[in-house]
């Protein structure tokens, strides 16, 4: 396998698309699919087109970045935008894609663009591993609607982004762009595909459980006290400050985690919005009687853990291309600092191809835990040579 990246920061939205699509094509003859990221304030429609100008038989899938994208030529971003392509090219590889808005119901729309990215494979059997991209609310569903048509296999990827959490991503696949949906790509090779998916975050002594929940992802109580008053005890913090998105940004070091059902995996659970009634949300789902662990982490922790994730994935693994899944949220508290988190995730990275998207959710496996939805954490995936 082969592959390139390629970026671009003109104005104009076709003209970016034109360059990253030249760009990523050197050296390559016929890639089978682009991994495209952009920034929201271009009009993904042109960028589509502009990388469709360049070579038309590329199938295209991918969502907004928030603030930047990484690549080997740096951290991409400017004003005006920014736009970066994964060109993948194997002859063993094909790559079915579909997407779809939500729709009335989204684990329906989940079987409907399995069927869909099967067809456009021209198979009639799951794929070895899939990658999905969604918008941020109903993750789980559109995943088992995938999984209800193909079973539970291996999966990557996670969910658009924007610039300030207010809604202004996109999911985009072929000549498709919505703000509420799903899109996926379904991989059939002969080539091994890698997934290492972590938090990256510390365990503290500190758990509860989960005593009342609403619509999945808003905890109301924990341990039968107001869930956002037992957050700010357990951090010395006050309740009254962490109000609205006041405790997106202050839980970032102190986020929360679920484990999976074999414990291998802590799950994080971005505490997001705090209520009046001193409940909050989270960017995943949470079940009631669910024990909770109060995580740590700090910015030496946020770059250290990617920079170890990149080193777990290339563990007796010799890839050809790395598409790394950061969480914005984790970009957002390494703050002045990401030139660092940069320089250290291209070290681990060396010679080979790889992007970076910041996204609102990252999706993935670690040792059999089976495909699960997580905030504040990196999803890397290797592509075997």
């Amino acid at each position: 396998m082969k592959a390139m990246v390629g970026s671009s920061i003109l104005a104009n939205s076709y003209e970016a698309g034109v360059e990253t699509a030249k760009n990523a094509m050197k050296g390559l003859k016929k890639p089978k699919v682009g991994l495209l990221f952009t920034s929201i304030k271009y009009d993904q429609n042109d960028v589509i087109k502009g990388v469709k100008s360049v070579n038309k038989d590329i199938k295209v899938i991918g969502c907004t970045s928030s603030g930047a994208i990484m690549t080997p030529e740096g951290i991409i971003s400017s004003d005006n935008g920014f736009a970066g392509m994964m060109l993948l090219e194997d002859n063993e590889l094909n790559v079915g894609v579909a997407g779809s808005p939500r729709g009335n119901d989204p684990r329906e729309t989940g079987r409907k663009i399995a069927k869909e990215a099967m067809n456009d494979a021209g198979k009639k059997f799951a794929p070895v591993a899939f990658a999905m991209f969604a918008s941020p609310a109903e993750e789980e569903y559109y995943l088992k609607g995938i999984q209800d048509v193909v079973g539970e296999i291996p999966m990557f990827g996670g969910s658009a982004a924007d610039d300030a959490v207010a809604g202004d991503w996109k999911i985009f696949c072929e000549d498709k762009t919505f703000g509420d949906g799903c899109a996926v790509a379904f991989f059939y090779t002969t080539k091994d595909i890698k997934n290492v998916f972590t938090g990256a975050y510390e365990e503290t002594d500190k758990v509860g459980i989960v005593t009342k929940v609403e619509n999945d992802r808003k905890i109301c109580e924990i341990d039968h006290v107001p869930a956002l008053k037992k957050f700010a005890e357990w951090n010395g913090l006050n309740a009254d400050d962490l109000m609205g998105q006041n405790l997106l940004v202050a839980s970032i070091p102190c986020a929360l985690g679920v484990k999976t059902l074999q414990g291998d995996l802590t799950a994080v659970r971005h505490p997001m919005i705090g209520n009046p009634d001193y409940s909050f949300n989270v960017g995943a789902k949470v079940a009631p009687k669910t024990a909770i662990i109060q995580l740590k982490n700090d910015v030496d922790g946020l770059i250290n853990g990617a920079v170890q994730t990149v080193k777990d994935v290339k563990k007796d693994f010799d890839p050809a291309a790395l598409f790394l899944v950061h969480c914005g949220g984790r970009k957002l508290h390494i703050g002045d600092r990401v030139d660092e988190d940069f320089v250290a995730i291209k070290n681990a990275c060396g010679n080979v191809p790889f992007i970076v998207a910041f996204t609102f959710g990252e999706y993935g496996q670690m040792n059999h835990s089976g495909a699960t939805i997580c905030g504040l954490s990196l999803s890397f995936t290797g592509f075997s040579k």
